[in-house]
């Protein structure tokens, strides 16, 4: 029994065995193990919350009969508990999903759930780095004396210079396999981004030269399966990224907000301020819509403001 399914443990009534119908369908649609997990768990608070809330055991009776405002008060009482809104909106959509469930079987109705609208989530702005300490990240001379094999220094920097240089998330760096490894002779590759949609990315040749520096030194041979190898030869995990952005950080006096993902923010805010093309720097990031490209024209703005105060005698 998988871990999500386990939360429903010691509950063998009718409306726990259709959850776990409910999880197992998802886990069918390929659904990350993490998500599954976390609307189980929302799932479960949700069932002894309406219990206590309504004074009766939640059946499927029950649950066709609650009101809007039994589901509002749900999310009052996680509010209280401080969850933020990211939470509580990914708790909604997983009751929303189970209530669809039953509804599809005969066995409730979504209509109470439709009505709730979803937490609103603060944006906030995406925090670049600055482009001389992102050059800096994706290089090798940075780590210089460091007690890391050579091959392990080339290889962070060469997943680095895909970040910055090429905008890629971590997951997309990580699985490129090696028959298509952006080396010297190829000079555009094709990553799976969000939702299995793929996109060409074209590769600059500070980045090409990184990665082919990284597969001269690797020392497992490298013919097959993922491009970049963890210590002992398995596929890099991403948190050995995330470890070594924490030590150059560091060496750089650079805040927390410097994360591998924060060097696709910079990709994207120092393209666009070098004069990039607002539609093509969303067909380079992947995005579905142009409204997720387009807050990097608020940074962009918020950096000319503040120069604007730093140095014009009236803005003082």
């Amino acid at each position: 029994m998988t871990e999500h399914n386990a939360l429903f443990d010691g509950a063998a009534t009718p409306l726990a065995l259709e959850a776990q119908n409910w999880l197992a369908h998802l886990q069918q649609r390929r659904m990350s193990p993490k998500t599954l997990e976390a609307y189980a768990r929302d799932l479960r608070q949700f069932i002894v919350f309406e219990a206590q809330h309504l004074g009766e055991a939640i059946s499927f009776e029950v649950m066709k009969n609650l009101k809007p405002a039994d589901i509002r008060a749900f999310m009052a009482f996680r509010r209280r508990d401080e969850v933020g809104s990211r939470s509580l909106m990914r708790g909604l959509a997983g009751i929303r999903s189970f209530a669809r469930h039953l509804e599809r079987e005969g066995k409730g109705s979504a209509a109470p759930f439709s009505t709730v609208r979803s937490p609103k989530l603060a944006r906030s702005l995406p925090k670049p780095i600055p482009a001389d300490a992102a050059t800096a990240m994706a290089g090798t001379q940075i780590r210089d004396g460091e007690p890391s094999q050579p091959w392990i220094v080339a290889r962070d920097a060469a997943v680095l210079s895909l970040l910055y240089g090429a905008g890629l998330r971590i997951s997309e760096a990580l699985g490129i396999e090696v028959q298509n490894a952006p080396a010297l002779t190829r000079d555009q590759i094709t990553v799976t981004g969000k939702g299995n949609k793929t996109r060409s990315v074209p590769i600059i040749e500070p980045v090409r030269r990184a990665v082919d520096l990284y597969m001269k030194l690797c020392p497992y041979p490298l013919e097959n399966g993922a491009l970049f190898r963890g210590a002992r030869g398995g596929p890099l995990s991403p948190r050995i990224i995330q470890l070594a952005m924490e030590r150059l950080r560091g060496g750089l006096g650079l805040p927390e907000t410097a994360t591998p993902h924060a060097l696709r923010h910079s990709f994207a805010t120092h393209l666009l301020g070098g004069g990039g093309d607002l539609r093509t720097i969303q067909e380079l990031l992947g995005h579905a819509s142009l409204s997720s490209t387009q807050i990097y024209t608020a940074i962009d703005s918020v950096r000319l403001m503040d120069a604007y105060r730093a140095a014009h005698p009236r803005a003082r």
